[in-house]
């Protein structure tokens, strides 16, 4: 469907023999709604027409017709007002379509998310990654782009030899246990780091053990290293089901380790690289990106000579146009350095390499860090939002069966977590506080959640579908009016996302539309209204239904017809 805007743009385009880029560029929303739903200023025109602006826009005015809105003058202003009744039939007719703001844009994208790291717990920062990610990936598929969906995780390096050490030297035989799998792996690197911290010359044993993991060769220590990596990966793919998130592909570190060591020789045989007291560095100084290490003095690869072999696969095995990798901002400066090292070794795709960064969450007394133990693990804020989320339900809904009732607690608890972390501004931490993530009365998932339910509760006492032509828009209300409009701009939210590459614009266009529908709802009856406006009323609820359902889906996010 033609968003209002495009539509009007061509026509002034058409019929005053004016650029539609032109049109569509001066075209803008009045400060006031009661001027009209767009406003086209005439002071471009006047130098090359010769007359004042106000004359311009008498002039174009009366050159001007169309069934799909009217034009009114205001000084140098054309003030343009959309025929409402075609308007809402239009958008109500295209809003309750399938395919309804699906696009078809075309690139093939990797979007790489998520990342956590074996030996380590899942903390809330990787559920901000996660979701963002798992998010994207679905609009921009539903805009059209064909996505491949990766996971990168660091299975090897000094994070898992200084966990071995620790595991070996103080835990041997240990085993993890059955709950609270992901909490045990983090106490143990927490442990490693605090023994550490005493004795910084047991640094030495930590180090000898990843030297010994990078070449291999002692089966003991590799048959221990396989043997904990699978406790972190069955626990993460627990976390994944529960969150409805999959990956098409999912990289360890290890798998590229080998082909980082030769991309750091192949770089410094090209000149690229150079050798810097024993170190392979790229000298970025006058990109004003300082140096980059790839290999350490002892041989063994930095994350940074593994993310060019991983990106080198990214684009010969995968044949992607654009890398998308979601990660936090503290990680800024360290993707600058390689995408630009990336452009000095001949990859085009080097400029269509995208950071999605974002702030970590928080706790209040700081940054999260699961090497003090300060972090907040993930499935303590869970356990938290679901304890919380599941007395909101009982106390709503007592009579409901249990299995319904865990159902719509995970439902509501998994959105509460999602939602929080999509729709925040990135560059902005965010200090989570359960109750008011899990409000449903505020700027919230759940809240937009209780509004797709009320939605499906409306429709279900109508007891029949809503009928097009029986439907009566020639009187709609300024609430009805505004809802129309908040349908209508769907499409281009789904655009939007594909164009900054956030998903943040689909959430926040979620809570406006479930903020319009309730303004409406309270403002306007539905059930009972007068013949024709029932039916006009109940297609703007069952249109809003199917677009907050779309949008949350969208989101990563179940869309409960019931809370």
């Amino acid at each position: 469907m033609m968003h209002s805007k495009e539509l009007v743009a061509e026509t002034i385009s058409k019929q005053l023999g004016v650029g539609c880029e032109r049109v569509r560029e001066l075209l803008e929303v009045p400060p006031d709604e009661k001027l009209g739903d767009y406003a086209m200023p005439c002071f471009s025109f006047a130098k090359e027409l010769k007359k004042a602006p106000p004359v311009i826009a008498q002039e174009f005015a009366q050159k001007l017709s169309s069934k799909d809105f009217s034009v009114e003058v205001s000084g140098p202003y054309l003030n343009i007002r959309l025929e409402r009744q075609r308007l809402a039939k239009r958008v109500l007719t295209a809003a309750r379509e399938e395919n309804y703001g699906k696009g078809s844009q075309g690139e093939r994208v990797m979007v790489e998310f998520s990342q956590p790291n074996t030996h380590k717990a899942f903390h809330a920062g990787h559920l901000r990654g996660t979701s963002m990610g798992e998010a994207l990936a679905r609009i921009l598929s539903f805009a059209g782009w064909d996505v491949v969906r990766a996971n990168y995780s660091g299975d090897t390096g000094m994070h898992v030899a200084r966990w071995l050490w620790c595991y070996t030297r103080f835990h041997a035989g240990e085993q993890p246990p059955k709950q609270g799998r992901g909490a045990w792996l983090a106490s143990i690197y927490v442990d490693a780091m605090r023994r550490l911290a005493e004795q910084p010359a047991l640094q030495e044993e930590a180090d000898k053990i990843n030297l010994a993991l990078d070449k291999g060769e002692d089966e003991e220590l590799m048959a221990l290293w396989r043997k904990t990596r699978q406790w972190s990966i069955d626990e993460f793919e627990a976390i994944y089901r529960e969150l409805d998130t999959h990956f098409d592909i999912w990289i360890f570190e290890r798998e590229v380790e080998a082909r980082a060591r030769e991309v750091a020789q192949e770089l410094l045989a090209k000149g690229i690289a150079e050798k810097s007291d024993g170190a392979v560095i790229v000298n970025l100084e006058e990109e004003g990106l300082g140096v980059w290490v790839l290999l350490r003095q002892d041989g063994t690869p930095l994350y940074s000579a593994k993310d060019l072999a991983l990106a080198e696969k990214k684009f010969t095995e995968h044949k992607i146009d654009r890398a998308i990798y979601v990660v936090g901002k503290d990680q800024e400066l360290y993707f600058k350095q390689l995408f630009t090292t990336l452009k000095r070794w001949g990859f085009s795709q080097a400029e269509r390499c995208f950071h999605l960064c974002f702030e970590m969450v928080r706790l209040p007394d700081g940054k999260m860090s699961s090497r003090t133990g300060k972090n907040i693990l993930y499935t303590d804020v869970r356990d938290e939002v679901f304890a919380y989320t599941e007395e909101q339900i009982r106390a709503r809904h007592a009579d409901w069966p249990e299995e319904k009732i865990r159902e719509t607690v995970h439902a509501v608890g998994v959105c509460a977590l999602k939602f929080e972390m999509i729709v925040r501004d990135i560059n902005k931490s965010i200090i989570f506080e359960t109750k008011r993530v899990c409000d449903f009365e505020g700027d919230t998932g759940p809240y937009v959640q209780y509004t797709h339910a009320r939605c499906n509760s409306i429709l279900r006492k109508l007891g029949r579908a809503p009928d097009m032509r029986r439907a009566v828009f020639s009187s709609l209300s300024e609430s009805e009016y505004r809802l129309v409009k908040e349908l209508e701009r769907f499409p281009s939210i789904i655009s939007e996302v594909a164009t900054s590459l956030e998903p943040a614009p689909l959430a926040r266009y979620a809570l406006a539309l479930a903020k319009a529908f309730n303004t409406f709802y309270h403002e306007c009856k539905v059930i009972g209204a007068e013949q024709g406006v029932e039916d006009a009323r109940a297609l703007l609820v069952d249109a809003t239904r199917l677009v907050l359902a779309r949008a949350l889906t969208l989101l990563g996010i179940k869309a409960p017809k019931e809370m």
